[in-house]
């Protein structure tokens, strides 16, 4: 955890951290089609799973990718996904 906070911190301090890397609760709902019927979560046919997010601030998606390879989660063999947030 010490790891955690302490690239949470080091992004803060250079202005790239617009939200500190939330954890997703295990449990959820899934909703969809068209009557839109709501079943419970996780999604066991999934083969990825989401553990958290974070926002970063970055000039372009470069950078962000930069930034992300500082990230704890490699230590123990996860994987970091960057993506853009789409302008509405």
């Amino acid at each position: 955890m010490q790891k955690w906070m302490g690239w949470f911190k080091d992004l803060g301090e250079k202005g790239n951290l617009k939200d500190a890397g939330h954890p997703l609760d295990r449990g959820g709902k899934v909703v969809r089609g068209k009557q839109k019927p709501v079943t419970d979560g996780p999604f066991a046919e999934a083969k990825d799973v989401v553990g958290g997010y974070s926002v970063v601030i970055a000039k372009d998606l470069a950078q962000a990718t930069e930034l992300s390879q500082g990230c704890p989660i490699f230590d123990n063999g996860g994987f970091v996904e960057v993506r853009p947030v789409m302008a509405m």
